[in-house]
């Protein structure tokens, strides 16, 4: 399976947020620290905040902290919701039916078992089994 660089960059926004969580991140020293755009991350970051991972507060003194302990976020549950619109493979889409397999297909049942079982192993780790802790220097 792999995941969508969106997810991967949720990923590690939790991880540097947990890693100091009684301060705020902005979006642009978050963009500057992975070296990404800073738009792509808003999007991240609003995504997360959707989701409720994290609060967002606006102005100075402002940025990004973990709305809840990083051992009440399981890391399956942040794949699951950043990953809900990227399907599998076509025929996971609503409506996805272009494939002509699709009437006996016997592999969409085994595909389904494995992205369930992906997420939960990843649910078996929290947030606090993955915090980053970056090197004082």
């Amino acid at each position: 399976m792999r995941l969508t660089t969106f997810t991967d960059f949720g990923l590690r926004v939790l991880m540097r947020l947990a890693g100091d969580p009684a301060r705020p991140f902005t979006t642009a020293e978050l963009a500057d620290e992975f070296r990404v755009s800073r738009n792509h991350l808003a999007k991240v970051i609003s995504a997360l905040a959707a989701a409720g991972y994290l609060e967002t507060r606006r102005g100075g003194g402002g940025g990004a902290v973990l709305a809840r302990p990083p051992e009440d976020i399981r890391l399956g549950d942040v794949v699951a919701r950043l990953e809900a619109d990227q399907a599998l493979v076509e025929c996971f889409l609503p409506g996805g039916a272009a494939c002509t397999l699709t009437p006996r297909c016997r592999l969409k049942v085994r595909l389904a078992e494995a992205e369930a079982a992906f997420i939960a192993d990843l649910n078996r780790s929290s947030l606090a089994d993955c915090v980053y802790h970056p090197a004082k220097v």
